[in-house]
């Protein structure tokens, strides 16, 4: 049952860097016309050009989905390599300005700037989008509620993306701030039933707010034609076993909630203005955080309510066959996020060319 259910996909967003200028180089048109003769819709095109996007099949454990992120990093290495070009993971680019790059010729990207203007034209990141299967929507709206109070952790592990346009922001993710201009993102509200949900996506529908629920772009959604619960709150991450760790915590926090729900136990649903706070935190200071526990009303170190979640999931890890690629989450801790790195190269160097090649170099590993 846990296996066949509660199957895995991921979806990695790179970056196309041009070797010499270390800038983001809009190419992706050929290296997708390449990519689909041999990854066919496991690459897509995005809509800028600079970013590419791959996803895997269905992956029926952890370990199929570790051979499918390092196989398709690896092709979209040797595609980009065929082109001059370098491929980096990182939730922005250090000095990269969305002003000039050029936007993927494409419908619904003219839908989507038509209607958005600049907010959708300087929407110039790069995420990690993990889908979950689930027994059914129902099963899938109840344990949203519940898994939205974890997101902020999950999400201070992932940080990855400190700078923007040539600045150092302050923030460990200010991917999300460039993300919060757009409708419909951040963590959503609860919902009592999978009715009630298909209620407010018609309401949006029939008031011409949306053409489809695909345009809920929420930290965390069931999936509108797959079912799966699907994460997208975080960074891409720079390693492959950085992505791994992430995809297994968030599979094995589905299934834990999934099991307590059938043993009629639940987690108390927070207020989402509550676990936004928690949010805000993570974004600012990623793994450095002090995170509000909500049940005792105190802040607690970020450490220490990993340890408190890894304890919470403890059984269901053997069951998953994840327990090795869920404690990598410990060399997270101690080397940093791809946002501490980040800021520890630039504060030795003072060259933002030097986080690029970094970034570079760390999106290599386990993969060439």
């Amino acid at each position: 049952m846990t296996k066949r259910v509660f199957t895995l996909g991921i979806e990695e967003e790179f970056q196309t860097i041009d070797p010499v200028t270390r800038n983001l180089r809009s190419h992706m048109s050929k290296l997708v016309e390449d990519g689909k003769i041999i990854l066919k819709e496991r690459v897509k095109a995005e809509m800028h050009q600079a970013v590419v996007e791959v996803g895997t099949n269905i992956c029926h454990n952890i370990q199929e989905a570790r051979e499918e992120v390092t196989y398709l990093r690896k092709m979209i290495h040797d595609l980009a390599a065929e082109q001059d070009l370098c491929v980096a993971a990182a939730g922005t680019h250090p000095f990269a300005d969305w002003v000039d790059q050029l936007i993927t010729a494409d419908p619904r990207y003219d839908e989507l700037i038509d209607e958005m203007r600049d907010v959708a034209r300087g929407n110039l990141i790069f995420g990690l989008h993990v889908h979950v299967g689930i027994v059914n929507r129902n099963e899938g709206i109840s344990i949203m509620n519940a898994v939205r109070y974890f997101l902020p952790h999950v999400y201070a592990l992932s940080t990855n993306s400190p700078f923007w346009c040539g600045r150092n922001t302050g923030f460990k993710s200010y991917r999300s701030k460039v993300f919060d201009k757009f409708p419909r993102t951040g963590i959503p509200d609860f919902f009592a039933s999978a009715s009630e949900y298909d209620e407010y996506i018609n309401l949006l529908i029939k008031t011409k707010c949306i053409d489809n629920a695909k345009k809920i772009w929420w930290d965390i959604r069931v999936h509108p034609f797959f079912n799966t619960i699907e994460f997208r709150i975080c960074d891409v991450p720079m390693r492959v076993e950085e992505t791994i760790c992430l995809a297994a915590i968030m599979q094995a926090l589905v299934v834990k909630i999934y099991k307590l729900q059938r043993q009629n136990l639940n987690f108390r649903p927070y207020r989402r203005n509550l676990i936004n706070e928690n949010k805000w935190r993570a974004a600012r200071f990623g793994i450095q955080a002090k995170l509000i526990d909500f049940g005792i009303q105190e802040e607690v170190e970020f450490r220490q309510l990993m340890d408190e979640l890894l304890e919470f999931i403890d059984d269901v890890v053997d069951e998953l066959g994840s327990r090795k690629e869920i404690e990598y989450v410990y060399q997270i801790l101690e080397m940093g996020t791809g946002a501490d790195r980040q800021l520890a190269v630039f504060e030795k160097t003072n060259d933002m060319n030097a986080v690029v090649d970094y970034i570079i170099s760390e999106t290599k590993i386990g993969v060439v």
